[in-house]
């Protein structure tokens, strides 16, 4: 699916007119088709998760241009985006869950052995799901820095479904993932989608998740899925959407 500047904006949460300074200044990956801007799905997908690292290093962003920035105080927000966007993550984890001491000593067998966990609930072929998510791997790691991870594949498992599922992961030993920091992960996102918006949306919100220190001390409790949507709720809240 492309991408107009439009869709782009409002998944990551910026003005269509930070948008625009992104390309002039070559910061985002693009191409034009008819004199206009597009977007393809897998490269902003790469550029929002590289991205956020590059943030946390404070070297290509000026805090306004961040993804997913808090909001304003007194800022107000659209009911619609509201709606259907703030309690994006929230919705997909209620839909999930989470899961406790998965073993495994390579991100390989954690995935594998995770993916045969939800298989049956979700309906799916655990082995070729797991083939679909370890192909992505091996296209690009979906490690973030601060020992957090985002496992999808390029394909959207749940096609045709109302919402995506996300299902958080507690590995019984941090793994080696190919991190860019050099972390081991401790926490990884399980991300099954439904359709190329609300993918990429998730994906944005877990990586800004990632880089937030409350979050973090959050996720190193390694929190019940009750605990863990209460503090999602309240996180989503402070959000600018």
């Amino acid at each position: 699916m492309d991408l107009k500047i439009k869709d782009v904006a409002e998944l990551l949460n910026v003005s269509e007119t930070t948008i625009r300074r992104w390309l002039s200044d070559g910061k985002i990956p693009a191409y034009r088709l008819n004199h206009q801007y597009r977007f393809s799905r897998i490269e902003i997908e790469n550029w929002m998760m590289s991205c956020k690292v590059e943030q946390e290093k404070h070297l290509s962003f000026s805090k306004p241009e961040q993804i997913y920035p808090l909001k304003n105080d007194g800022q107000e927000t659209s009911s619609s985006r509201s709606g259907t966007q703030q309690f994006g993550l929230y919705r997909a984890l209620n839909k999930g869950d989470v899961f406790l001491d998965i073993p495994g000593d390579t991100k390989e067998e954690v995935i594998k052995n995770t993916i045969a966990k939800v298989a049956e609930r979700l309906s799916f072929d655990a082995e070729v799901v797991s083939e679909l998510f370890l192909d992505r791997e091996r296209l690009m790691p979906t490690a973030l820095n601060n020992g957090i991870a985002i496992p999808h594949s390029r394909d959207f498992i749940l096609k045709g479904h109302a919402s995506d599922i996300v299902v958080v992961v507690f590995p019984k030993k941090p793994i080696e993932y190919g991190a860019l920091d050099g972390k081991p992960v401790h926490s990884m996102f399980f991300l099954f989608s439904s359709d190329d918006k609300k993918h990429l949306h998730l994906l944005a919100k877990i990586a800004h998740l990632s880089s937030n220190q409350e979050s973090l001390r959050m996720l190193e409790k390694k929190p019940s899925k009750e605990v863990f949507l209460d503090f999602l709720k309240e996180w989503e809240i402070k959000l600018r959407t």
